[in-house]
């Protein structure tokens, strides 16, 4: 739980930047915001580049793509007609290394029901598309989930918030129009993917126009929502992008693109852009507001937990509350947050921000360190 210091941010607030940076503005900015709009029809996935082909920052061989030459498993028989939700959601249930053949043309997969990880299959679960297939949730429906605590999923060990598997990656794909509303299984969030425990990483995927619930103290992650992962190791995500345009940005309480409570994230050479915090009275929740609203791209709560972002650009977010890209917040002060080699613009928050760390609401160890980076509103 994000306990904020009486004034939204009053107490604790950095004197002021570390390292080498470039700074236009240290002051919330009020934006408006439109109001909630209804799930979208699902379409097509527009073109969106892939990732910040410009972005420099080296990806350790943990964080890379799997190597898929050799699948345990494809999706399809070479035609799109093959290709189908109850294919897909048997694939993940069976684990291994999983690819699509579902013909030479980029394909949209609508999930029927929600793909979801066995516990004992694996240890490891690869899902690639190839750059070519999209797993749409139809506005209706999360895509993807893994638990390792959830009984019906089966478990594996007398100690399943801290193992170290599944191992779950997705890359190659896209997610569109994932909607998690409603759900309240670990506290709900994450409308394309939800993860609890195991290890979890993202490489060359995009996330466009994904959904969970718009109220919520401390739920969120319109694309991603992550709970525990073994040895508090991190979730990398790597060359990726979430919105990346007008319109095709997550929306949720908190958290417009990714979210988590206690997990460490490193993000590489990504873009996240035009997400929103949609919620109303922060967190804990003013009195008379339901909560929620902070961190238009990343809302990240609990203890000790860290944030990298290198070579990434993350712009145009919005939070209702505090933290247009960024909130922060280490509830013992031990958590660390740097950034490197990235730009973050124009990420208003209706409410709070650190002074001196344009877009960012941060509350930990010490001040965020930023080397070669561009932070402006």
């Amino acid at each position: 739980m994000a306990v904020l210091p009486a004034g939204c941010g009053s107490e604790a607030v950095p004197e002021g930047p570390q390292g080498d940076w470039v700074a236009a503005g240290t002051s919330a900015a009020p934006s408006s915001s439109a109001a909630p709009s209804a799930a979208p029809s699902p379409s097509a996935p527009p073109a969106v580049v892939v990732g910040n082909p410009k972005g420099r920052a080296s990806v350790p061989a943990e964080a890379k793509a799997v190597d898929t030459a050799r699948p345990t498993r494809k999706i399809g028989n070479g035609t799109p007609a093959s290709c189908t939700s109850k294919a897909v959601v048997a694939a993940v249930a069976a684990g291994g290394v999983i690819t699509f053949d579902c013909g030479p043309d980029p394909l949209t997969i609508t999930m029927a029901t929600t793909a979801k990880v066995r516990n004992a299959n694996g240890p490891k679960i690869v899902l690639d598309g190839g750059g070519k297939i999209t797993l749409s949730g139809g506005g209706k429906r999360r895509i993807l989930y893994m638990n390792t605590c959830d009984r019906a999923q089966g478990w594996t060990t007398s100690h399943c918030q801290d193992q170290d598997h599944p191992q779950l990656t997705v890359q190659n794909l896209t997610f569109a129009d994932g909607n998690s509303t409603g759900e309240t299984a670990e506290g709900g969030g994450g409308g394309a993917i939800f993860v609890r425990g195991g290890r979890f990483k993202v490489v060359n995927s995009r996330f466009i126009r994904n959904r969970c619930d718009s109220t919520g103290p401390d739920l969120g992650g319109a694309a991603i929502r992550v709970l525990s992962q073994s040895k508090g190791l991190p979730v990398y995500v790597v060359s990726s992008t979430f919105g990346g345009g007008k319109g095709l940005g997550g929306r949720c309480s908190n958290g417009g693109a990714l979210s988590s409570i206690g997990v460490s994230w490193v993000v590489l050479n990504s873009v996240l852009t035009h997400n929103s915090a949609i919620g109303s009275g922060a967190n804990p929740a003013r009195a008379g507001k339901p909560g929620g609203g902070s961190g238009g791209a990343i809302y990240l709560d609990g203890n000790l937990f860290t944030l990298r972002i290198a070579g990434s650009i993350v712009t145009d977010n919005h939070a209702e509350e505090g933290g247009g890209a960024v909130f922060f917040v280490s509830n013992d002060r031990t958590g660390t947050m740097a950034i490197e080699s990235s730009t973050l613009q124009r990420n208003p928050s209706d409410g709070f921000e650190t002074q001196g760390f344009p877009g960012i609401f941060f509350l930990g160890a010490r001040n965020p360190t930023v080397k070669s980076s561009t932070l402006r509103k």
